[in-house]
């Protein structure tokens, strides 16, 4: 019996799409026994038009620069496409770093003008949390859901983004408030308000605030701070795969 055919893309505009790439490939090869993974015939492709994106079952959005990935999906005709994919389609995608900014309804430390958010994600990130590049670090996280023995998964973050509040409400999300910008209304919006997971905080250590959000999922959505694909552990890949993409496709 032939397997069943997957198509996950990865947002190529800019930033670590070639790293997921991979890690989603080494995922899929170094699949445990009991994953449904070997079940299928999974295909991984670089999405930068909207043609393609009408391709993918699933899509991750990389870590780079968020400002830049916006503007360069908007001057292609693939922000709108976006929205769709994510908000309308509800389609599985996973966002990491400048990903979960996008993805994030509001986003605060943000020039005005200078940053589209794709939005459906329904918490206000705060950008550039930790601060410079040179402030980058590591840290241990516990995320016993990934397996392996419940070893923590080591996360990197760089000029990395916090969840700094989770939206309840829609009423909570109107007003003006400097510094934050909001993603658009968009017709075809679920009007249930799902609520959001919150999968991941950090505890006090590397001059973090102890309680930092840093991993969110939300019905289709799933969301982290860190960059899990500058690592040699797929653990969160293959996770991603088995129980946010396959369940979405049944």
């Amino acid at each position: 019996m032939p397997k069943s055919k997957v198509s996950v893309g990865v947002l190529a505009l800019q930033g670590a799409f070639l790293e997921h790439e991979n890690h989603l490939q080494n995922a899929i090869r170094q699949s445990r026994p009991t994953s449904s993974l070997g079940e299928k015939d999974i295909k991984v492709v670089e999405v930068r038009t909207p043609e393609q994106l009408a391709s993918v079952d699933a899509l991750i959005l990389p870590g780079g620069e968020s400002t830049s990935i916006s503007l360069i999906a908007e001057r292609t005709g693939l922000l709108e496409p976006l929205r769709k994919f994510v908000r309308v389609s509800k389609k599985p995608v996973w966002g990491t770093c400048a990903g979960l900014i996008l993805l994030s309804d509001e986003a605060s430390k943000a020039k005005k003008g200078g940053q589209e958010l794709i939005g459906g994600l329904h918490v206000r990130c705060q950008r550039n949390h930790f601060g410079r590049q040179t402030e980058s670090f590591m840290c241990n996280l516990d995320m016993p859901f990934i397996g392996a023995n419940d070893d923590p998964f080591s996360a990197v973050f760089i000029r990395a983004p916090i969840v700094e509040k989770i939206i309840t409400e829609r009423s909570s999300a109107s007003g003006p408030i400097e510094d934050v910008v909001r993603a658009p209304i968009l017709d075809g919006d679920s009007a249930e308000w799902t609520p959001v997971e919150v999968i991941a905080s950090l505890a006090e250590s590397e001059g973090t605030e102890a309680g930092d959000i840093v991993a969110v999922r939300q019905g289709n959505i799933f969301g982290t701070s860190f960059h899990p694909e500058l690592t040699p552990d797929v653990r969160l890949h293959e996770w991603w795969l088995q129980e946010c993409v396959l369940p979405a496709l049944k």
